[in-house]
């Protein structure tokens, strides 16, 4: 399947996806979540809690999400270190892939306040015309040259690796939709608030 059937496939199977179908134990995978070499992760390697999340840069319920309950999740399971984010791009469309492309191109922590200044500023960028001028404007705010922005947004191997990497999700996981979240296993599709993803964090770490 060649890139623009796959992302065409993918968009239309999270438009008939629930929008939100609570979360179920991950059969036989609870304890078993693969980490590639290349997985952004923020948090420590020995937190008991691994949440892998699965998002596309121009999805309105990642961007709910990332505004209102990832906050807070960083700020005290993330920080606290019971709890480490395992970020993978699974684009929906072909602006979120080039988004992604340029996303990776950016090192260590600062790619997570790239993705957070995505995030806030999605619909400036996405709904623009065109939408990779203003892209770009991210990028430089971001410290990232002109030319590297070029390079990055057309990287043709990164974003096949980004495809690979999604076909994965959905082989793995079952990922259908944006966001969802594997929590230990556990896939919680769709935005909740806080209250609901610290539920999940207390029944795998009671003490907490």
């Amino acid at each position: 399947m060649n890139r623009r059937k796959m992302l065409i496939v993918t968009a239309a199977s999270a438009l008939v996806a629930p929008a939100a179908t609570g979360f179920h134990a991950g059969a036989a995978r609870a304890q078993a979540q693969e980490i590639f070499p290349d997985d952004r992760i923020l948090g420590p390697a020995d937190a008991p809690i691994t949440i892998i999340e699965y998002s596309s840069l121009t999805c309105p319920h990642c961007a709910t999400f990332h505004a209102e309950a990832w906050p807070e999740i960083k700020e005290t399971w993330i920080a606290e270190g019971t709890a480490r984010l395992v970020f993978r791009h699974f684009p929906l469309d072909a602006m979120a892939l080039r988004a992604a492309a340029v996303a990776d191109c950016i090192e260590g922590e600062r790619f997570f306040g790239f993705l957070d200044l995505l995030f806030k500023s999605q619909k400036r960028w996405a709904k623009s015309n065109p939408p990779l001028k203003v892209l770009g404007q991210m990028a430089r705010l971001a410290g990232m040259s002109q030319e590297k922005f070029d390079a990055c947004v057309n990287d043709e191997a990164q974003m096949d690796r980004i495809l690979e990497r999604r076909q994965d999700g959905m082989r793995t996981y079952d990922v259908k939709s944006t966001p969802t979240l594997i929590i230990n296993g556990r896939k919680v599709e769709g935005t909740r608030d806080f209250d609901y993803y610290e539920k999940i964090f207390k029944e795998i770490v009671p003490e907490s």
